[in-house]
């Protein structure tokens, strides 16, 4: 499905009640979506906000390697250029 959306001046867009649906955002109290800039575009995608206390601990430290292992590689490449 393609479909082209007024941007307004504000930046806000409006996604049709079809696509809401779609995607089961007309269920959600508070519909959230994750905006993720990709190459030729930008992708949506339905989100949820949970506290970080009822995260698991184990997704918690994974997630925390992972970002530290992109920075350093970040910045090993950050040297190279520098």
């Amino acid at each position: 499905m393609t479909t082209t959306l007024p941007l307004s001046k504000r930046g806000s867009l409006t996604l049709p009640p079809a696509l809401r649906r779609k995607m089961g955002l007309d269920k959600l109290r508070n519909p959230m979506l994750l905006v993720e800039e990709r190459e030729g575009g930008l992708f949506l995608h339905p989100a949820v906000a949970l506290p970080m206390r009822d995260l698991p601990k184990a997704q918690l430290r994974a997630w925390i390697a992972r970002d530290e292992a992109e920075m350093k590689t970040f910045q090993a490449a950050a040297k190279r250029k520098g």
